[in-house]
């Protein structure tokens, strides 16, 4: 999962100078880490309700847990995917 999420950031988000191999699974995703910003979040969501049925909504209360880092967005994808 980890790796075909590190794929999929660099492939749908378009992060330039940025390969799967260089992102941390552990690495915050926004600001000092990866450095997406609230656009990439819009754009990340939209994927994965494409890629996984996962609906995330702007105003959920988790987001900050969910986006935290690649690995928290794996687990979260395994415990609520449709697809």
């Amino acid at each position: 999962m980890i790796d075909e999420l590190k794929a999929l950031l660099v492939s749908e988000l378009n992060l330039e100078d940025i390969t799967a191999a260089d992102i941390d699974a552990d690495a915050p995703l926004f600001r000092d880490g990866l450095g997406l910003d609230s656009i990439d979040a819009l754009e990340l969501a939209v994927v994965l309700d494409k890629k996984y049925g996962i609906k995330i909504k702007s105003s959920d209360q988790r987001n900050k847990d969910i986006f935290s880092s690649l690995n928290a967005l794996a687990d979260f994808i395994t415990d609520n995917r449709s697809r």
